[in-house]
């Protein structure tokens, strides 16, 4: 789904003016992620040591009860410590005293609040609900501290809550198939920092993903044999539900519809078109036909199958980018609209989905659908998912229009992660900002998602465009509105990166074996050096117009290997400024460095085994080398003539992106060379 931002509003430039000290000092402490409500020292620690416990109030929570065995594999992986007993026993004296009110089923809206108390002699933690103690969990395994002797827990009070009641993560399995593998790691990475629904894009343009024993040819025909079975997916509600995460499925409809009518044509728009599933990406023209009996006969039958496969009370219907092209073609569907006083395709898509929100209702689902839903006709018993804002900022997106009109809504509008945007420019944008509410269209806000739109994701890339990026979002729909100290996030999100991998995230794992790949040898040091100072393109550029990349399309290239923030650059740009702002042997020392490094590896990078994939990054690191030499040079008080008309050459060509990727570091590349020729050496 090539979902553009109507606002740029979230764009970098913001959010240089954002390092505002807002978090309490304690911060800078402690590496917790999302940020607490209440946080206070006591005095001491807590050793783990091998009689480490566990014991929890009631039995009543099996999921709890399944939470605290994985949390003490957890524990004792993290730390090495052989922890002898653990769990589960009954023992008021116990390490680690779980206590809670009430299990509760997983629904929108149930109390996640806790608090953790860590003394010397014992820790606690107090919820009211079995999902809360989960949460105060994971608290308690981001707090694992050490010194030369001994793992502890640091003595604190923590009283936490979160701020929104929807905080989600979208992955789009229909445009690249993400096996259950795939979602169940994530999974319980959403879990580690609290994110509490799961929203599952399961068919589209490019392949319908579940089986269906109703209308098989949807698996036969319209998903190249990669689709979820009913069991698998009962075993990913159930494992989601077991960490405390609702799964809300979204089947889009009318358009992106083209592999639901590769599998039953007669549902069209367009008599007599060829429908196969498609390759590209983008938007298209395929459309279920909303004048037909039978489309609605279908879609009964097929929700009132899948439906029960899913117990939560949204459904996700799409609904968006529907270009209306093959209605407009059809007299038929125009006849229909003329006669039903229907004077644009809007006023058709309305009459396609109020028909759809009663059958959802016969299924006792609520019809959640992306903000093109939302017309005049729409009963606010919907949902409205907001992706689009305007010019002025979030202030006038669709998410504050549906809340004062009564709908309840979910914002993603800032948080398109797929974009290849820093993290830094999803942070600061806060999912109400400034908007001025009344206190009922206030509640209507229920949250945010992040969206994971996988036209240029694979199971081997997907964790390094999701993570650690959404962690930081997720802290922005858990915590207060407060904390927004970009540079504090930064220092916290590497500690929760190193987590995330121990989890099973394979965000950098999977980044050694395409540079394997790519280099065809084990000595992957001179490429990965190269790889570290560059980014993919952001929006859409990587794939413009949708029509380089397809879905067999190699993900495997340098670009792959790429992420967002890419780790040098920063270190880069932070000496950069240091030493433009007051030079010293230090900073000058560090940047020659980095120079070295470029100019060191370039050569190494030319001693591989050449192939037609490394020859395609030669001229840019050719030229990042030469840039490299020149300003150690000059660094070094050898000035001449020349440098300057070989500098801007070089700078030209590193300006330029290649193999869908660009220098993260060039702008501290011209900031310098400005710096060089002001300053007479």
């Amino acid at each position: 789904m090539l979902k553009i931002y109507k606002s740029l509003f979230i764009l970098s430039v913001f959010f240089n003016f954002l390092f505002v000290d807002a978090q309490p000092k304690l911060a800078n402490k402690y590496n917790l992620m999302p940020w607490p409500k209440e946080i206070k020292e006591n005095s001491g620690k807590f050793l783990i040591k091998e009689n480490f416990t566990v014991s929890i109030s009631n039995n009543h929570s099996k999921k709890l009860q399944r939470y605290a065995t994985k949390f003490i594999r957890r524990l004792t992986n993290t730390t090495g410590v052989f922890i002898d007993e653990g769990f589960p026993i009954k023992n008021q004296n116990s390490s680690l005293l779980i206590q809670y009110d009430k299990s509760v089923d997983v629904v929108l809206g149930i109390d996640e609040s806790y608090e953790l108390l860590i003394l010397k002699e014992q820790i606690k933690i107090n919820a009211k609900t079995d999902v809360g103690a989960m949460r105060a969990l994971e608290t308690l395994l981001q707090l694992i501290t050490y010194d030369t002797n001994d793992f502890y827990f640091p003595a604190v009070t923590i009283k936490d809550a979160p701020r929104f009641i929807w905080r989600g993560l979208m992955i789009d399995a229909a445009r690249h198939f993400q096996p259950i593998n795939v979602i169940k790691r994530n999974l319980d990475a959403m879990a580690s920092v609290k994110m509490n629904v799961f929203h599952w894009h399961l068919t589209d343009d490019q392949g319908f993903r579940v089986e269906s024993k109703v209308y098989p040819k949807l698996q036969e025909l319209a998903s190249d044999g990669l689709y979820y079975t009913h069991n698998q997916i009962k075993e990913i509600v159930e494992y989601a539900t077991d960490l405390g995460i609702r799964v809300i499925p979204e089947f889009d409809i009318p358009g992106h519809a083209t592999a639901i009518l590769t599998a039953y044509p007669e549902l069209g728009s367009k008599d007599d078109y060829e429908y196969k599933i498609e390759r590209f990406a983008g938007i298209f023209n395929p459309t279920l036909n909303p004048i037909k009996d039978e489309t609605y006969v279908f879609l009964e039958n097929l929700f009132t199958e899948i439906a029960p496969l899913f117990p939560d009370e949204y459904f996700h219907i799409g609904g968006d980018e529907n270009s209306g092209k093959h209605w407009d073609e059809n007299k038929k569907i125009q006849q229909f609209k003329e006669a039903h006083g229907f004077k644009t395709n809007h006023d058709l898509q309305t009459y396609f989905n109020i028909k759809l929100e009663k059958i959802l209702k016969k299924l006792n689902k609520k019809l959640m659908g992306w903000d093109e839903i939302m017309t005049d006709g729409i009963p606010t018993t919907a949902v409205i998912h907001s992706w689009r804002g305007t010019n002025e900022g979030l202030e006038q997106s669709t998410l504050i229009e549906a809340a004062k009109r009564g709908y309840q809504t979910v914002l993603s509008n800032g948080y398109y992660i797929d974009q290849m945007f820093s993290v830094a420019s999803h942070y600061t944008v806060d999912p109400i900002g400034n908007a001025i509410l009344t206190k009922e269209a206030r509640k209507n806000i229920l949250g945010a998602e992040t969206t994971m739109w996988s036209e240029l994701v694979t199971p081997l890339t997907i964790d390094s465009r999701i993570w650690p990026r959404t962690a930081a979002i997720a802290e922005r729909f858990w915590s207060q509105k407060e904390v927004v100290n970009v540079e504090n996030m930064y220092k916290r999100l590497t500690v929760i990166s190193r987590n995330l991998e121990g989890l099973g995230i394979e965000h950098i794992k999977n980044k050694k074996v395409i540079l394997r790949n790519l280099t065809k040898d084990e000595n992957i040091t001179s490429i990965e050096v190269l790889s570290n100072i560059c980014e993919p393109l952001k929006l859409y550029y990587r794939n413009k117009g949708g029509t380089e990349y397809k879905t067999f399309s190699p993900f495997t290239l340098f670009a792959d290997a790429c992420t967002v923030d890419a780790i040098d650059a920063w270190k880069f740009n932070e000496i950069v400024n240091q030493y433009i702002e007051k030079p010293s042997d230090l900073n000058k020392g560090e940047l020659m460095y980095f120079f070295d490094q470029w100019m060191v590896n370039y050569t190494d990078f030319k001693a591989l085994k050449s192939n037609p994939n490394l020859v395609k990054l030669n001229k840019s690191y050719a030229s990042l080398s030469e840039l490299a030499h020149i300003y150690k040079d000059i660094l070094s008080n050898k000035k001449n003539s020349n440098q300057c008309k070989s500098i801007e050459q070089h700078l030209a060509i590193i300006q330029k992106p290649f193999e869908d990727v660009e220098f993260a570091i060039y702008d501290d590349l011209e900031k310098l060379y400005t710096y060089f020729k002001k300053v007479k050496k």
